[in-house]
């Protein structure tokens, strides 16, 4: 097959939807199919680069302010997208496109592209319009309804339902534009985050043998670490030498002032974003890794954790992903949302009884090792892709 694989969000930038495409893209080529991936710029990588065995074209692109959406968002829109992108495809001819994002300008060229020349489309959607401002959660729900929706029912491509939230999302905003439900968990590499030096992340940071709370990925309205500072001052009570370490780009830095009303400020290092080569030290120097407090399901960052034996604490539905039972202390420790005392409590549980942390950790990994490897992902990819094209 001729797969064209588009997404905005592309490696080098960081973030789990970036590294899921990639790591789709480079199996896709790997399994022998032609693959093209259509991404905009970022910083200064090639505008055109063989990477994994795929094409890759970026197009120039412009910054939306961190401030309006809760994180950076490179948009390629102009008067001659449809163009470039109807001469980028017909010149590769591609049996089926899978796209990230729905609300990105590349997705709706490609999406517009496919009704006409009549691809089929995969949609992997990978972030929800939803913010817990009221303000911005008006704006979000007003375009996803005149904007988003519109464009989908064009061309109505085939959805992929990574977890609960994701699937009641999609009926809700674009029932009328699916033409059809692919469940496929996220995938992740259980491998790439083990054997890392934890030490030397230690003596960076200057934190010595302290406990630690690792917590990953950006901090945006989504994820935004205010529970997790609120539950600090009962964690310190019975954990004072704790330090919450907070690894990614700070868009939303509501949690570092409510640290500093609640006296806290000092238990936490954020250092922001680091490479993608750095994060397996950082999460063998854990004890903990813990970021999904606000209900909105378990993403990336805290499976590959999973995957590499560290125990994760997360508010999330022990039906999160369909098909899949996520066991309260046997894979992870679940909390529920918005219980700042559940939350203190399971967090001095897993500091102070390292023993059963290491088997919850243990099992979380053989979850991810059965269940959510990129390799059964792929598959599933590759599965519907072929289905699609026949």
């Amino acid at each position: 097959m001729r797969i064209a694989v588009v997404n905005n969000f592309y490696p080098p930038r960081v973030g789990g939807s970036a590294h899921l495409s990639e790591s789709l893209a480079h199996g896709y080529a790997a399994a022998g199919h032609e693959v093209l991936v259509l991404t905009a710029t970022y910083k200064d990588a090639p505008l055109d680069e063989m990477r994994g065995g795929c094409r890759v074209l970026r197009l120039p692109s412009w910054q939306l302010p961190s401030s309006v959406a809760g994180f950076d968002i490179g948009f390629t829109v102009r008067p001659s997208l449809l163009r470039t992108v109807t001469g980028i495809l017909d010149e590769f001819q591609p049996d089926v496109i899978h796209q990230h994002g729905q609300f990105f300008d590349l997705t709706w060229a490609s999406g517009l592209y496919a009704r006409k020349r009549d691809v089929p489309t995969l949609l992997s959607v990978h972030t929800r319009l939803e913010s817990p401002r009221a303000a911005y959660q008006a704006v979000f729900t007003v375009g996803d309804s005149m904007l988003v929706a519109p464009i989908l029912r064009r061309y109505k491509p085939r959805f992929v339902v990574m977890d609960v939230q994701m699937e009641e999302y999609i009926q809700k905003r674009y029932r009328s534009a699916v033409s059809g439900l692919e469940y496929i968990p996220v995938g992740v590499d259980p491998q790439w985050l083990l054997n890392g030096d934890g030490a030397g992340i230690r003596e960076r940071h200057g934190l010595g043998d302290r406990p630690i709370a690792l917590s990953l990925g950006h901090v945006i309205p989504l994820r935004d670490r205010v529970q997790l500072v609120r539950a600090l001052p009962r964690v310190l009570e019975k954990v004072p030498d704790l330090a919450v370490l907070v690894v990614g780009t700070v868009y939303y830095d509501k949690f570092l002032k409510l640290a500093e009303e609640l006296g806290v400020r000092d238990a936490i290092v954020a250092p922001g974003a680091v490479p993608k080569s750095e994060i397996p030290a950082y999460v063998a120097a854990a004890d903990l890794e813990t970021h999904d407090l606000d209900g909105f399901g378990l993403g990336t960052a805290a499976l590959e954790a999973m995957g590499a034996g560290c125990p994760v604490v997360a508010a999330v539905r022990p039906d999160n992903f369909p098909g899949i039972e996520l066991r309260d202390r046997e894979h992870l420790y679940l909390t529920p949302v918005g219980d700042t005392g559940a939350l203190a409590d399971t967090l001095i549980e897993v500091l102070t009884d390292r023993d059963r942390a290491r088997e919850v950790g243990l099992g979380g990994q053989r979850l991810i090792h059965e269940r959510f490897t990129l390799d059964s992902v792929l598959k599933s990819h590759l599965a519907t892709l072929e289905s699609m094209v026949g």
